[in-house]
């Protein structure tokens, strides 16, 4: 855990870890895994929880400006429409240095991005040493989207979940991190949030007519959910489900996580391969 003072009572990585017996239905998107403190505790602790992510990405991003990075950091978010992966970006990502950032939004594939194969394009997104990479959406799109709304034949699809196990391997050998995160929010909370964005001009931008029509297939969504993690769920890279309808706990549930993964990481301020107290001497004299 980040911090002995916190409400944290459990490592969100372990309340919230997807394990063999894993069931999507048994999860109450209300609850608060893990954290026994309140909203007004939790907005406290993700207060306190910026000053340290901000350090430890800082160190990352150190380590990489001078070639000594040897890990990086994949956060992957997945979600029903209005989840929250917006708030997980500001919130909690925004709070570090842009320059170690890099946030990619994935929509619909290009013509260009169609005539590969479907992890092609994510493969040119991936975060180099030194950098945490966010991945709004993902390649878990082409085997939800793609199973509900039939996009791919059902052969296809489950040739992908083991190409997606492998790529991950791959990408977690050489070094990166990765944090896959689910956003659960329920059905009612669902169509409350869709209501407010209509009701409030200054959401109707957030607004798709198109959420109406994938909400049509929540259960559908629901079941493409748990094969994703009955088959990708791997200790190379695990699924994490947040429970979203309290967006306080939802974003300070995913910067736990990154905390977790980061200490892990325990990345250290570059040495100085210069001699510090002669130049100390040349800028005096300057």
């Amino acid at each position: 855990m980040s911090t002995d003072h916190s409400g944290w009572k459990a490592a969100a990585s372990e309340v919230l870890r997807v394990g063999p017996d894993f069931r999507l239905g048994a999860v109450d998107p209300e609850t608060t895994p893990g954290y026994e403190g309140g909203k007004a505790r939790g907005a406290a602790d993700l207060a306190g929880g910026i000053g340290q992510l901000s350090e430890l990405q800082e160190r990352l991003f150190a380590e990489s400006r001078v070639g000594v990075a040897k890990d990086s950091v994949l956060l992957v978010l997945q979600a029903m429409d209005s989840a929250g992966k917006g708030g997980i970006v500001r919130h909690v990502v925004g709070g570090v240095d842009p320059q170690g950032v890099h946030l990619t939004a994935f929509k619909a594939p290009t013509a260009e991005e169609r005539a590969h194969d479907f992890l092609w394009r994510i493969e040119k997104r991936l975060p180099e040493h030194g950098i945490i990479g966010v991945f709004d959406r993902s390649h878990y799109e082409d085997v939800l989207i793609g199973r509900v709304r039939q996009l791919a034949p059902p052969e296809e699809i489950e040739r992908r979940y083991d190409a997606i196990n492998a790529f991950e391997a791959e990408i977690a050998a050489s070094g990166t991190r990765i944090i896959k995160v689910m956003l659960h929010i329920s059905r009612h909370e669902q169509k409350k949030r869709l209501s407010e964005r209509l009701e409030r001009p200054d959401k109707h931008w957030k607004y798709n007519p198109g959420d109406v029509d994938e909400r049509l297939l929540w259960d559908d969504y629901m079941a493409a959910f748990q094969t994703v993690f009955e088959r990708t769920s791997t200790a190379a890279a695990p699924w994490y489900v947040v429970p979203a309808n309290s967006k306080w706990y939802a974003r300070l549930a995913v910067q736990e996580l990154l905390l977790e993964t980061l200490t892990a990481i325990d990345p250290q301020w570059p040495a100085a391969d210069y001699d510090v107290e002669a130049e100390k001497k040349r800028l005096a004299a300057s």
